[in-house]
């Protein structure tokens, strides 16, 4: 098994924030605060936000995020999921001036830079399943979200 963490301590529900910069804040500072990350982390993912945006439309008309940054401010792997209360406006990648608005992130924490592929493609294809992405805006179960995302990930198989 990958040595990813994922578990519901790293899950929102209904996270309300105003902006994409509060939304990376609360999910940064969380990660932070598990010693998953460095300081320097919250700073670098608002920056690379900025300059190379993550959002990304869905078929299903939800918007995700997939915010990460550079492998020198992550102490240990770790993914963490906020499902918004509100949507929020994230830039759209490989636009430079187009938004989107983001109903779910997942802030990557990627300790060496190889293992971001392989998790980004395993992500884009939970974005295309049109049925994870409703069952991940209406389900307020941590539990059952994390069985979920650990399932579509196929976490086992990402060694």
């Amino acid at each position: 098994m990958i040595d990813l963490h994922f578990d519901e301590s790293l899950i929102f529900c209904d996270l309300k924030a105003k902006d994409q910069e509060e939304v990376l804040k609360v999910m940064g500072n969380h990660l932070y605060e598990k010693n998953f990350v460095k300081e320097s982390f919250i700073d670098a993912i608002i920056e690379r936000e900025k300059t190379f945006p993550t959002g990304l439309p869905t078929s299903s008309n939800i918007s995700v995020a997939i915010p990460h940054t550079d492998s020198v401010h992550v102490n240990k792997k770790a993914i963490s999921l906020a499902i918004l209360q509100d949507a929020v406006e994230f830039g759209i990648m490989g636009e430079q001036e187009a938004k989107t608005p983001v109903k779910i992130v997942f802030l990557l924490a990627i300790d060496k830079q190889d293992s971001h592929l392989k998790i980004l493609q395993k992500l884009i294809s939970i974005f295309q399943n049109e049925d994870v992405i409703k069952f991940l805006t209406t389900e307020k179960n941590k539990t059952l979200i994390k069985t979920k995302i650990i399932e579509c990930l196929d976490l086992k198989e990402m060694n």
